[in-house]
Parts: C-alpha cells; structure tokens; sequence
C-alpha cells in the first residue's frame, strides 16, 4: 500500500492562518466601577453580546456622609445594537464616546437599534438609594443611513422595569453600551469640581441564560460535553492498563498524561464559565491558571505526536540527540503560548506583543508539523526495507488520520478567513465559538485514534521495539562483506566455482531490488530530505567496523 505523500506546502499556510484568528477574551456581565472627583471624565463603554430581553441594571453604592447633601447628579446612557460584530468589539474607547447619542450607521449596510435616556439624583443619598428609576422602558429606534434624519418609528418594549433596571436588549445581538455621569451643584455643571465625591457604579447585564451571553453559551456547552469525553477517555485508557499492566509501553504513559491534562484542562475552563454564568465575572487568577495549563497540554500534546512519529519504542528504544531538539520545541512553545494566554487575559494582547507571539506560535507550529511529517515518512520507509507489516499498518492508519486533520483544518482556515476576516461587516458573530472549539476538537479526535492503535492490549509486545526482529536484517546483510574482507586475498584450495550459486544470489539480489522499487515510492519529499540512518542501527555497525580493524 501506497503511503500518502506529506503535504508540506500546506502546513505553512495551515499554522501561518491559523493562530492569527479572533481569539475572543470571555465577556463578563457584571462590572464595579469606581467613580469620584478626581477624574477629568466619567464617561464608561462597555460591549457584550446580549440575548433578547436582557434587562440592564445600574446601581450605585458609596458612603452618603462623604458627599455634599447640595449635590445633585446626572446619569445619562447610549444603547446601541448592531449587526456588525467588528463595529462593537474593535471600536476604541475614545471612538466609541464620540457615538453618544448618535442616530444613524456607522457605514452602509451597518443597521442595527439605538435608545437613549437618562435618570437625575437630587442628592447622593437620592443616588444611593435602590429604586424604580422609569415607569417604562425608553423606546428604541432604528439607525438610519449617514445622510437622514433620525426615524421617527419609536419601539416601545412591554415590560415594566424592575428596581435599578435602565435599559433592556430588543434583539439577539452585540451591544455598545456608554453612561456619563456629570456631578451638579445647584444645576451649575462647573461647579461640580469643587466638590468631592467618590462612589461605586455597578452595572449588571442579565438575561434568560443568566449573566452568559449568546457568544459564550455554547463554547459553555462544549466545554462540559468535553469534560466528560476526556473522564471517558481517562475511564477507558485505566481500563486498558488495568488489564494489561505487565505489557505497557513507554510510549503510554505519555498518552495517559496527556489524557489527564486534557481533563483538567477542560474542567477548568468550564468551571470558568460556570462561574460566569451564575456569578457574571471570573478570578482572574483562576483564568490565569486555566491558560497556564491549556499551554501545557498543548506543548505535551505536540511532543506527543512528535514522538509517535519518530517511532519512539516502536522502532527506536530510545531517542538520543533528538531528546534536546524535543525539549527546546516543547518548552519555547510553552512560553510563547503563556505569554500569549496570560496578556489576553490581562488586556494587554494588542499591538507588538500580539503580533509578537502569534507569529512566534504560529512559526513553531509550523516547524513542528514539517518535522511530523518528515518523521513519518522516514519511519515508513524504514519499515518497509524492514518488511515489518504490523507497524507498518499502524504507522499508514496514524499518517491517513493526520492528512485529514491538515485537510479538516485548511477547510476550517478558508472558511473562518472568508467569514471573519475578509468581510467588511462581521455577522457571523453567533459562529466565533467553532473558531475556538474545532481545534480543541480535532487534536481530541487525533489523540483517540492514537489511543485506539497504541492501546495496551496481550499483543502490545509486537509493536514495541524489538533489537533480535528490527536488526536481524541488518546484521545478516553486514555479514556477507565482513567474510568477503575477512578472505580477500586468499586463493580456496579445492574449491570449484559454483555457477548455479552465484545465480541465485543474483536472482535473490535482483528479486531485493524489485521488490524495493515497487514498494517504495519516490516522491518530492524522499528525494529533497535523505533518510535518516537509525542510532541504534549506527552504533552497531560502528562497533563492527572496529572488530573487522582488530
């Protein structure tokens, strides 16, 4: 059988494309923030995708004795919905003020709704107290095109608020939502910096799943069907070593700690989400934690196919000089994928930095695929000179699953770059969390089928490395010249030449070499990447060469 040819042209753009997509950061829904006197500006934005009837509340908390009884304060807020993803997520701050009471699209094409409104405190004590601010909700509006006036259609939403609600959402999708609070003296705006003040104003954003939003519920599902596809994992893989203990290969332990890691992994970040959905904010430091070890998972996971490809205890005992080579690509992967989680998480992922580690990553990926694909075809070839079918067999089915996970992934590459990127108004927005969940998926289903083909079973022995089987070739063709020099030079007495054996050999070495050219293709990658002598086998050899010497 035909080994299929690695497709090294692919996987540059493959891992180059890949990792330079919307890494989303997980939306909070509850925000504390702190507001006083010495602030030149008390303008907030916040965005967060929103289910329908998402009800908006805003509360405020401080101590009353701290703020001067004469004065009053004005709370004014801008709703916005579009259904451009980019207009929401990727406007600036400063940009984002400066649409404050804004009635018409950004752009053509970019419709969406608007509401306005606004609540006055006489006092703090006024501004402290919980209360209904509005008999009923603000109406909405449609945005209308750059060059109009505002619509007059009004939306009235039926719902009464509740005590502290302000605004509600009208529709599944994201939403810019901006407040100002301005301090008065009297009803004199300039007077207000005389004074000092300092309170807390908590906004809340709750809907029919909870604190979670649209683009967060499903990665939420994922994550917990994922858990308990790993604890299957982990059931099944003790399984296995339970019944066959005295049979285990090195090569399983390193997928029982991989499996073990994928479960924590996903554990973690679904209790993540958990934690959003009841509590609408996370720990940061548990965030911290969870990125930490996903980058460790990933780094062994990475290694791990690495190791099947170069025929650790399969067709080599042990992996000498290419060990560093292992580590150095394991641990600098390690810290490129740590710098790139921990910034995302503290909001410091942007400019440099970020471009910095998403070409750091992607380059390193793309080394470690390349040096995949090179191992298998050399592991291959290396098995069949040796004519071993059964490791054979298991390398073609490994080789088969990886082509279709390179192919799978360009598809998915196409398709994100087509939806995401390379559009002017991002609508796709309810499909981001496939972006993050396909590659989670996919090494999940790589690392079963190299669960089911290396699993512990009575026959493991047959494919871990074996020096009497793998080398009893070799040591048979170093034979016959080790004799040949061992009597050149030297006339045999009584000897007649024997034509018919010297047929046969020649019969059996052209036999050899047919059965080489038919069964060994010579593709683009046997010739640009020669192969790669086993250290075993060259050890031995070497150590034959010096007994021919002495």
């Amino acid at each position: 059988m035909k080994m299929p040819d690695a497709p090294p042209h692919w996987l540059c753009f493959l891992f180059f494309a890949c990792f330079f997509r919307l890494g989303a950061a997980v939306e909070i829904s509850v925000w504390n923030i702190e507001i006083n006197s010495t602030q030149e500006e008390h303008n907030i934005v916040f965005r967060k995708t929103l289910y329908s009837n998402t009800t908006i509340f805003m509360r405020f908390q401080g101590d009353t004795a701290s703020c001067d009884k004469n004065l009053a304060f004005n709370i004014s807020w801008y709703l916005r919905s579009s259904v451009c993803y980019n207009e929401v997520f990727n406007t600036a701050d400063s940009k984002a003020i400066t649409m404050f009471g804004m009635h018409h699209m950004l752009k053509e094409g970019w419709s969406g709704f608007y509401s306005e409104g606004y609540v006055y405190f006489d006092n703090c004590s006024s501004l402290f107290s919980p209360k209904v601010y509005y008999p009923e909700f603000y109406p909405y509006q449609p945005l209308t095109n750059v060059q109009s006036d505002p619509s007059n259609q009004s939306l009235i939403w039926p719902d009464k608020p509740d005590i502290g609600a302000a605004a509600t959402a009208w529709e599944d999708s994201p939403y810019l939502f901006i407040v100002k609070v301005q301090p008065l003296f009297h009803g004199v705006e300039s007077e207000a910096a005389l004074r000092n003040f300092a309170f807390t104003m908590k906004v809340e954003m709750k809907g029919p799943h909870e604190y979670s939003s649209p683009a967060d519920w499903p990665l939420m599902m994922f994550f917990m069907v994922m858990c308990i596809v790993y604890v299957l994992f982990g059931a099944l893989w003790l399984f296995w070593c339970a019944c066959y203990w005295r049979d285990l290969l090195r090569i399983q332990f390193w997928i029982g700690a991989v499996i073990i890691l994928g479960m924590l992994e996903k554990a973690v970040f679904y209790s993540e989400y958990q934690s959003i959905h009841y509590k609408g904010d996370y720990v940061q430091a548990a965030v911290i934690f969870a990125e930490l070890l996903s980058a460790l998972k990933r780094s062994l996971a990475r290694i791990l196919v690495l190791i099947v490809s170069l025929g650790y205890g399969i067709v080599k005992p042990r992996l000498g000089t290419t060990v560093p080579r292992l580590a150095a690509v394991g641990l600098l992967y390690l810290l490129f994928c740590s710098v790139e989680g921990v910034l995302r998480v503290t909001g410091g992922f942007y400019g440099t930095v970020a471009l910095v580690a998403n070409l750091s990553l992607s380059l390193i990926d793309s080394c470690v695929m390349w040096w995949i694909f090179i191992s298998l075809s050399q592991t291959t070839r290396l098995l069949k000179l040796r004519r071993n079918i059964v490791k054979l067999s298991l390398y073609q089915h490994f080789t088969n699953t990886l082509i279709f996970s390179v192919v799978a992934s360009i598809i998915v590459v196409i398709w994100t770059t087509r939806v995401f990127k390379l559009v002017d108004c991002q609508t796709g927005w309810r499909d981001l969390w496939v972006d993050d969940a396909f590659w989670r998926l996919l090494f999940s289903t790589i690392l079963l089928v190299i669960m089911v083909l290396l699993r512990p079973s009575a026959n493991s022995q047959r494919f871990s490395h074996s020096p009497l089987i793998d080398e009893d070739d070799d040591e048979e063709e170093a034979k016959e010249p080790m004799l040949s020099e061992a009597f050149e030079g030297m006339k045999m007495r009584g000897s007649k030449p024997d034509t018919n054996g010297s047929q046969k050999l020649l019969s059996k070495e052209d036999e050899d070499m047919k059965w080489v050219e038919e069964n060994i293709p010579t593709t683009v990658a046997d010739v640009a990447l020669p192969a790669m002598l086993d250290e075993e086998e060259e050890i031995l050899k070497t150590k034959m060469e010096r007994s021919k010497m002495e």
